[in-house]
């Protein structure tokens, strides 16, 4: 297997907004950011991904773009952005910017001369069709909630937006688009930037036809519907020629809808498109049915058959991601581990199974602080335009009782991963001298990375063992994947073999002690790392102290709750 600089990163995605307020207005800015790059280069990461930071009236947080080469206010100047960059190169630390091409904001002045009249220039710069029988061109809806179609009286005419109608979706099939996105990626490589995280980028081209889809549960079709159209590789293939081949750059796409066969094209290892894509199917474990406002806890057994799928199915081919949480997901811990009594173990578990993946490893900010969902009390609470549109439709339309849609929005809104990074138990956690722009977490004063960085078995000094690791051993990184006991509700078991070194990751998701019997190959093995410091007493022989301060392996070995051992021969 080729080795590449990118395989054996690991990415830190920071979502500015949230991150450090260096001003005191309450939002979070790129001279916050700059202040803690001592902090993420202790925590050991080699590159940054910054959610966006481009002008926009921030209708999606940012990922509405109104001009893609000036500065938010509210983050700063391109002069600050331009030190956050030198300051991240000073520390060996890279830089992705976050694409956002599917759509502009609909103050974009491209959008602005479009919607003028049907002969202007810019016109086919988006999507326009006219009505059909008296009603939007088809059933697709809007990741937002309703139609993704919005009537324009200027020319009697809809628009396509398969986010917020501030969002037109822009037509990749025009050369002309396809330059000016070109043009505007070249700009910033020339400024240094490392490469690009592309977001929804398995959404740029559409079915000429733009045909209907099937209904969901608010009667539209899902905006995945035009996934994956038929030019997206062409396009990115461009891409690749005209922009991303003039540097030695990190990219992953976004890819919604993005199938195991799919992602083998995106990402291949021919180099001729992305580097890695992100699928979504293990996020969607927990989903009931096509509906993701539930709080269905996952089958593990659903989990492992995803992520062995798309380990074993990219083997040789392409490259996986690995990520539990972003910006447009909830809390791990929450979701997925226990975030009361055995928050810190199921942390730590929940990253020695992901990262001893093959694969990059993305860590959203506070994830590895163990940080948590939040306890929102109203729909006022909430930010998130997904979730207060969700809330008003479900409950307006009968589906949910506006209690349930609360319950649901605690469990799986994206607000859950942006509200301020917990930096210390100070007011406001650490993150502004002002009023925060949404809430703080109220366990910010238990939960806070001033009290785990002095704490040598924190959730954070255990993510910093885990990158190390990966720098250390190369079995971790380009090890083959290879899947133990599919049909255990309880423990995740997995190996990896790099010539002659193996290494067996054994990890407990349940709350419970669970028995595991060890391959007889790894008895004389060395434990790389652990959740739990001392065996516990668990009426099992499980593991035994040696004179040299190693541990003696024992079948069976009996798992204490949310236990995680990755054992190296």
């Amino acid at each position: 297997m080729e080795k590449k600089w990118w395989k054996e990163s690991v990415v830190y995605q920071i979502y500015p907004r949230s991150f450090c307020d260096s001003n005191g207005d309450g939002i979070g800015d790129i001279r916050g950011i700059t202040s803690k790059l001592d902090y993420l280069k202790e925590l050991g990461i080699d590159v940054i991904w910054l959610s966006p930071v481009y002008q926009s009236p921030n209708d999606d947080n940012g990922y509405d773009i109104s001009d893609y080469q000036a500065i938010m206010e509210e983050f700063g100047t391109m002069e600050d952005f331009d030190e956050m960059l030198a300051a991240a190169h000073e520390r060996g630390i890279r830089l992705v910017m976050d694409l956002v091409v599917n759509h502009t904001s609909d103050e974009h002045r491209w959008f602005v001369e479009s919607r003028k009249s049907t002969d202007n220039p810019y016109r086919d710069y988006y999507i326009w069709r006219p009505a059909k029988d008296g009603k939007e061109p088809n059933n697709w809806g809007s990741c937002f909630s309703g139609p993704a179609w919005e009537y324009d009286s200027e020319t009697d005419m809809y628009y396509l937006h398969l986010f917020s109608k501030k969002q037109p979706d822009l037509n990749w099939d025009n050369p002309a688009v396809r330059e000016e996105v070109f043009q505007m990626m070249n700009w910033w490589l020339d400024k240094g930037v490392d490469g690009f995280r592309m977001d929804v980028i398995s959404l740029i081209s559409k079915k000429p036809d733009l045909p209907d889809g099937i209904p969901g549960i608010n009667g539209y079709a899902s905006f995945n519907e035009p996934a994956n159209g038929p030019h997206v590789h062409e396009y990115l293939q461009e891409m690749r020629e005209k922009v991303l081949n003039r540097a030695d750059t990190i990219t992953v796409g976004e890819c919604s809808g993005v199938t195991l066969e799919e992602a083998k094209k995106y990402a291949r290892s021919d180099g001729r498109e992305l580097n890695m894509v992100f699928q979504f199917e293990h996020m969607d474990v927990d989903a009931d049915g096509t509906n993701k406002w539930s709080e269905k806890k996952m089958d593990l057994r659903d989990l492992k058959n995803v992520m062995t799928r798309w380990q074993k199915g990219l083997e040789d081919i392409a490259w996986n991601s690995l990520f539990w949480e972003n910006h447009d997901q909830p809390r791990s811990v929450s979701r997925f581990g226990n975030d009361g009594r055995y928050r810190e173990a199921s942390a730590k578990m929940l990253a020695t199974c992901l990262y001893m993946m093959q694969g990059t490893p993305y860590i959203y900010q506070g994830q590895e602080l163990g940080m948590t969902n939040v306890p929102f009390e109203n729909i006022e609470d909430f930010r998130d335009l997904d979730s207060i549109n969700a809330y008003h439709e479900l409950t307006g339309q009968g589906v949910f009782s506006k209690e349930e849609m609360m319950r649901f929005l605690r469990y799986k809104s994206r607000d859950n991963a942006r509200t301020p990074f917990q930096w210390n138990d100070k007011e406001n956690a650490g993150f502004t001298s002002g009023t925060p722009w949404i809430m703080v977490n109220p366990n910010y004063k238990e939960i806070n990375a001033q009290e785990q960085l002095a704490r040598d078995d924190s959730v954070f000094h255990y993510f910093q063992k885990l990158i190390r690791l990966r720098k250390e051993h190369e079995v971790i990184v380009y090890g083959t994947y290879d899947l133990l006991l599919p049909d255990s509700k309880e423990i995740y078991a997995y190996t990896r073999t790099l010539g002659e070194t193996k290494l067996l990751v054994v990890c407990n998701f349940t709350a419970e002690q669970a028995e595991f019997e060890m391959p007889g190959e790894f008895l004389d093995g060395k434990i790389l790392i652990r959740n739990y410091d001392e065996p516990k007493a668990s009426g099992k022989d499980d593991i035994s102290s040696s004179e040299n301060g190693s541990a003696e392996l024992k079948n069976p070995m009996m798992l204490m709750p949310y236990e995680a051992v990755a054992v190296i021969v």
